[in-house]
Formats: structure tokens, sequence, C-alpha cells
């Protein structure tokens, strides 16, 4: 049996976390469609779980168009295999991404604890 559940936005924004101007720039860039009940937006399970999909993306690191492009690729009538394969490639670069990053890090602790070593030095050598 299908689920009706509607959310309010203060709904959506309470069980995610998020300020309801957070769901209403979703709902600009066209990720999320509500019902509109006079002023009222009414969101369905589908925008609730695109919401859900939205924000794990976000912490993934990927970009709002990144994240629209997977959500765009799921075919409930599909084995979706496409959007598995192109959420796999987006994990493998955003992991590269980070790698480079994490390394990058390194080498300036090691440059900042070489600059603090020369301090300490000078201060030693008076």
């Amino acid at each position: 049996m299908a689920s009706h559940h509607q959310y309010s936005i203060s709904d959506l924004a309470r069980e995610f976390d998020i300020t309801t101007r957070t769901i209403r720039y979703y709902e600009e860039s066209g990720m999320l469609c509500p019902y509109r009940d006079g002023q009222t937006r009414l969101y369905n399970e589908a925008d609730r779980v695109k919401l859900k999909l939205i924000l794990r993306g976000k912490r993934l690191g990927f970009s709002l168009s990144e994240s629209r492009e997977l959500i765009e690729m799921y075919d409930p009538d599909s084995d979706n295999r496409h959007q598995i394969n192109a959420l796999l490639d987006k994990i493998h670069k955003r992991r590269e991404q980070l790698e480079a990053q994490l390394h990058d890090i390194q080498l300036m602790q090691e440059e900042l604890d070489e600059a603090e070593a020369k301090c300490m030095e000078a201060f030693n050598d008076d």
C-alpha cells in the first residue's frame, strides 16, 4: 500500500536539523516540488527521500548538481545499475580529491613544524 504521508516544511527542517531556508533553496533549485495549499508547502514521501539524498550527497562532498544528476537517474522500474555505477564513480573521484587534500595538509604540517623549530632555535640562540 502506498504511503500518503505529508510533511510541512517545519517537519522536514526538524527531522533533518536544517533550516526552512535550506529547504526553500532546494525547492528553488527544482530539487523539491511541494504541493501548495494556499501559502502552506506540503511535501510528500518522495520529497522527503530526495531531501535525505541531497543532504547525504552534501555530507559526501557532492555538489547540488551532482546530487541532482544521481537522483534523476533513479528509475523504479530498473535495477539502477547506471545510477549505482555513476555513484561509485563520484565516490572514487571524491576519495581521490580527499587523499590529495590530505597529502597537502601533511606537507603543510611538516612545513609548520620546520618553521616552528627554526623559531624555537632562534630563541635558544639568544
